[in-house]
């Protein structure tokens, strides 16, 4: 059965509002049944050092934790590719099926700027 989990920093931060919208997409999107890694977007931003900000729900429908160890993601839409980077994240597993949100951060140079960034879909490539 799938659970929720956040990371400390993430339950200490979310404002009440962030959290009831987290387990809102949690509960809608859980029960996917895959065997893989999922991702569910929640918000996408540029933040004042021009970087792109994709915050989604990882769901890891695996019987076995998964680390970011340079994996590369792809973000994109329906006509293209809008970002790509490798990601290796020490500090994040992810246990098995559980779902958890994370933020990742594409720099500038690793996506395409002036895009149309929005309602794009994030992948393992």
């Amino acid at each position: 059965m799938q659970q929720l989990q956040l990371e400390a920093s993430w339950d200490k931060a979310l404002s009440t509002q962030d959290r009831e919208h987290i387990k809102k997409l949690f509960n809608e999107t859980k029960q996917q049944h895959y065997s893989t890694i999922v991702f569910a977007p929640i918000r996408e931003a540029i933040n004042h050092r021009n970087e792109l900000l994709v915050t989604v729900l990882v769901h890891n429908f695996t019987s076995f934790p998964f680390t970011f160890e340079n994996t590369r993601l792809v973000y994109s839409n329906e006509q293209a590719v809008l970002a790509e980077q490798a990601f290796t994240l020490p500090a994040l597993t992810i246990p098995a099926n559980v779902s958890m949100p994370w933020t990742f951060i594409f720099p500038p140079g690793s996506y395409t700027q002036g895009a149309s960034l929005w309602n794009g879909r994030l992948d393992i490539q």
